[in-house]
């Protein structure tokens, strides 16, 4: 029998290939400066010596981007000032710039961020409701290619791709905004605490500039998150489930939502592609999947769609063996959106089975509806070819 690691290989590449016309534009700023941000170290390092600087300055460069967030060169107290000019000429510390901040009644905070060519996309914080702590929610492109039937996001056609700077950025910018620089190092509390790639878009989709923002944001020496504070969510993109398993290890979130082909097929469009026993046997392959770390499921309550005993009962022996925890959605509704949520005595009904089955099965507390940055909830208003701002 072939293994499907080496079949994956060839899926892999038709995936990147697909992709590739969604590329984000180059990292520069109007005045042809490149942006320093999204560079790996070894990036760094070449155009800094490029530019005539010394190989030992990419580490203190580094270490004022991404440690103490700073986006002037002149705040770079450790490099010497005729340095300081010669770097300010020739590049820049980028951020995305706020089109627009909306903060809820339960101080959830969404940003509208625009990009260099005028595209945007959102972000949103999620803290704590409990703990002086929180989630940074973190979209990976301009629009969406699944078009998920309960998903806002999903009428918006994918755009693009976001790019390295564009993704790290979202993050640096939350921390600007909350006043979280210099990196807290270690354990010290921090409220921007976790990412999450939760956002617009499909990550699996842009895999390559995901994963190299994730290498920054987990570098230690910078900002310093852990793998196990990011969670990286999928609709099922199986071959690319396996490279991130393989290559980021991060947690897995996998949405779900639909324990039968036939329905999943409507509301994910995604699972005519790879179905669920593929995408049930990536989960069980993925190597960071354990007690400590569980394989989230996401299951957004459909009412009278997917929320019957019957389908928590399939749930659970689909399920079956992997770790794994279950986070029940109540759907957020949406401007036209075709459905409604389940009511709770729903809810609790599918929660208790799954509960039961020792699945923990928490039913997630709607956050930031009443300025739609709920899950499934986010949209903006780019298209492909709008002219930048």
């Amino acid at each position: 029998m072939n293994n499907p690691l080496d079949l994956d290989e060839a899926e892999r590449a038709r995936i990147q290939a697909k992709t590739a016309r969604f590329a984000p534009p180059p990292a520069a700023d109007a005045d042809g400066r490149r942006d320093l941000v999204g560079l790996s170290r070894d990036e760094l390092r070449a155009v800094l010596i490029e530019a005539g600087e010394a190989a030992f300055r990419a580490k203190q460069v580094w270490h004022w981007i991404y440690y103490q967030g700073a986006t002037d060169f002149a705040r770079m107290s450790s490099i010497a000032k005729p340095s300081q000019s010669r770097l300010a000429e020739r590049f820049v510390i980028g951020r995305p710039a706020v089109a627009t901040v909306q903060t809820s009644s339960d101080e959830t905070r969404k940003w509208l961020f625009r990009f260099r060519d005028g595209q945007e996309a959102e972000t949103v914080y999620i803290p704590d409701k409990y703990e002086d702590r929180g989630a940074v929610c973190i979209s990976s492109q301009v629009g969406c290619t699944l078009s998920c039937r309960f998903c806002h996001t999903g009428t918006q056609p994918l755009v693009r791709n976001l790019g390295v700077a564009e993704i790290v950025g979202q993050f640096m910018a939350a921390r600007d905004a909350y006043g979280e620089w210099p990196s807290p190092k270690g354990e010290t509390p921090r409220l921007l605490s976790t990412v999450v790639l939760m956002g617009m878009g499909e990550p699996l989709y842009n895999y390559d500039n995901v994963a190299r923002a994730m290498a920054i944001v987990m570098d230690p020496e910078g900002i310093g998150l852990s793998r196990r504070r990011i969670t990286l969510s999928t609709s099922g993109v199986v071959p690319m489930m396996d490279r991130c398993g393989a290559e980021l290890g991060v947690n897995l979130a996998v949405s779900l939502h639909a324990v039968r082909d036939a329905l999943r097929d409507e509301i994910v469009p995604l699972n005519r592609k790879y179905p669920l026993r593929e995408l049930i046997a990536a989960c069980r392959r993925y190597p960071s999947a354990s007690n400590a770390r569980r394989i989230t499921f996401e299951y957004v309550m459909l009412k009278g769609i997917n929320d019957s005993e019957a389908e928590a009962r399939e749930l659970i022996r689909l399920i079956a063996g992997i770790p794994a925890k279950v986070n029940l959605i109540p759907f957020n509704p949406w401007p036209g959106s075709p459905y409604e949520t389940s009511t709770r005595a729903a809810i609790d009904r599918f929660a208790k089975i799954v509960n039961d089955a020792g699945f923990s099965s928490p039913v997630r507390a709607p956050r930031g509806r009443d300025i739609l940055a709920a899950c499934g909830q986010l949209r903006t208003a780019s298209r492909r070819g709008a002219p930048a701002a």
